[in-house]
């Protein structure tokens, strides 16, 4: 049976830690915690923190650190909901110069909640007279958004068929690529027929009204399961759309299905199953994004939209062999959003175009009165253009350019099949006119400070591993997502602060690697991937070949809020190539 949460206890999925007025006691492994702290726990302990205080120290410090347990205890007593963020929080550097953000007409009412406003869109579909409905719609299943907007907006589609169709490749192929945790189909024929209605009155709310989406199922939908992956979530239905839910409301899309995340935002395994990768099902898609992911590349769907922490639109977008954007930090509203760490989430489409991944990050941008992060007067303007002529474009020359003599076997095997088609991508710029600058990375452990932030996860599901719910999720291995958060445990405060600290020094690097190139070019799997989801700042993955038939990515990584720059360079890439063409036989 589903408990509907209201929205005055907005994401309130963790249990109270407070019953009848008296403190629920602290359980490790299902069972209350014992005694107080002896000089024998802190010689223990210490080990954990990489100390060496001698015996006298310790019993000089046992006091005051049981007195610190009580203090964490009284914590632990009082009750938090998971938009209640820390009192330090992460804000990468903004422009210097900000245009005002335009007022936007207000929405109908009862379709927006409360600081959202009116999505604006950049141009309108190309003339319906470009485009000619096929003999059959299904040849559709593939098509770019902007195909679909296009025909929709010259009425020679309904939405109503469009949304059918992809309904009914959900029946077909989902048994197998196990993409889908909730189908929303009464939702999504109710939205199909009201865009149907306003498109033929003349009303276009964008280029995405009566396109069909899916949306990764960490998302808060009004009266609809949000199981974040999770067993312990299965049953959890909030009262209540994300900021992105209304706001592609509001832009006319259709939603058709809640998509599949790896167990609370890891990997691609969930609770019921392991979502497959469209181009191989006896692989997994990878990344906890890998239902948008593997949704769009097997054309069940228009677009989607997911999340990413550490690599989860990039990896199985990449995987799956569609286009990825990883937006800014703050770029997009998380209200809503399952937490997983909150100086590290964002939101980000995943499409079969790039010019389909701006028009839905376009959409879903900007502030909503929500999210704190998400700063007014930060535009994203983009004029669709492809032209690279005088960019400085640099490339991660360990990555793209030359073999490390470390290389072990398998990694000089895996550089050499992708060298040929990495190598053309870099030509590909240079014929267009870019300068090609060799790149290296700030030399600070980015993939350390990213394990120690791990810490926000362990205080986002506190509750889950003291009630010893974490062992219901599915995934039993040491690098899953129950064993990472028993981990946390063993993060010292102190580390975690000084990680946060080292952080600045990567954004400072990381920023002034900007001062020249305008982006840069890696691999999908680099090592900047994590150091750039610590810094905040945007990346793209677009389609750039087969090795093996799976497909490979390009990723072109910029500067802190210029997707716009970001998704030029993609373009011209997507334009001189039909990789983002190609599609899996299902």
């Amino acid at each position: 049976m589903s408990a509907k949460r209201p929205r005055r206890e907005f994401l309130k999925q963790l249990p109270v830690t407070m019953a009848a007025g008296l403190a629920v006691p602290t359980l490790v492994d299902g069972q209350p915690s014992g005694g107080p702290i002896t000089a024998e726990d802190l010689d223990a302990a210490q080990r954990v923190s990489g100390l060496a205080l001698p015996a006298d120290e310790r019993l000089q410090a046992q006091v005051l650190v049981n007195r610190n347990r009580d203090a964490i205890e009284a914590i632990r007593a009082v009750p938090l909901r998971p938009e209640v963020e820390p009192a330090f929080s992460f804000r990468p550097p903004r422009p210097a110069v900000a245009t005002p953000a335009a007022p936007s007409a207000p929405s109908a009412p009862g379709t927006s909640a409360p600081g959202t406003s009116a999505p604006r869109h950049f141009g309108t579909p190309a003339p319906p007279a470009a485009l000619v409905r096929p003999a059959r719609l299904e040849d559709l299943a593939f098509a770019p958004v902007t195909t679909l907007s296009s025909l929709l907006h010259g009425r020679q589609i309904t939405s109503v068929e469009l949304t059918r169709m992809y309904l009914d490749r959900l029946t077909r192929h989902d048994a197998r690529l196990h993409t889908v945790v909730t189908r929303t189909d009464a939702l999504a024929l109710a939205q199909a027929t009201e865009a149907d209605r306003e498109l033929a009155s003349g009303r276009s709310r964008g280029p995405l009204h009566g396109v069909p989406y899916g949306i990764k199922d960490l998302f808060a939908t009004a009266g609809i399961p949000t199981t974040w992956g999770a067993q312990p979530y299965a049953d959890q239905v909030f009262d209540y759309d994300a900021t992105t839910v209304v706001k592609l409301r509001e832009a006319g899309a259709v939603l058709v299905a809640k998509l599949s995340t790896g167990e609370l935002a890891i990997g691609d395994l969930w609770f019921r199953a392991r979502t497959r990768n469209p181009w191989d099902p006896e692989r997994g898609a990878n990344g906890s994004s890998a239902g948008p992911a593997a949704a769009t590349a097997a054309g069940l769907v228009g677009f989607a939209v997911g999340t990413e922490t550490g690599g989860s639109i990039v990896s199985p977008a990449a995987t799956c062999g569609v286009v990825g954007l990883r937006p800014t930090y703050g770029r997009s509203s998380r209200y809503g959003c399952m937490t997983l760490r909150w100086t590290l989430d964002k939101v980000g489409p995943l499409t079969r175009s790039v010019q389909d991944a701006a028009l839905v990050l376009d959409a879903i941008h900007g502030p909503d009165g929500k999210d704190e992060t998400v700063p007014p007067g930060v535009p994203f303007d983009w004029d669709r253009g492809g032209d690279v002529g005088g960019l400085r474009i640099g490339y991660i020359d360990r990555e793209l350019g030359t073999l490390p003599d470390a290389a072990t076997a398998e990694e000089r095997e895996q550089f050499f099949a992708r060298k040929p088609l990495y190598d053309a991508a870099l030509q590909i710029y240079r014929d267009r006119g870019a300068t090609l600058v060799p790149v290296t990375l700030p030399d600070l452990p980015a993939a350390a400070v990213y394990a120690l932030l791990n810490a926000e996860a362990g205080a986002m599901f506190d509750e889950l591993l003291r009630e010893g719910r974490i062992n219901q999720l599915a995934d039993k291995s040491p690098n899953g997502r129950a064993n990472q958060l028993r981990a946390t445990r063993f993060i010292p405060a102190v580390d975690y602060i000084r990680a946060q600290r080292v952080r600045t020094l990567l954004v400072q690097q990381t920023n002034a690697l900007f001062d020249n190139v305008d982006v840069f070019l890696s691999p999908s799997a680099s090592a900047s991937m994590s150091l750039t989801n610590l810094t905040g700042h945007p990346a793209a993955v677009v389609p750039a070949g087969f090795v093996d038939g799976l497909p490979i990515a390009l990723m072109i990584t910029g500067r802190l809020w210029d997707e716009a720059t970001v998704c030029r360079v993609a373009q011209a890439f997507e334009s001189a190539t039909d990789w983002h063409t190609r599609h899996p036989a299902l």
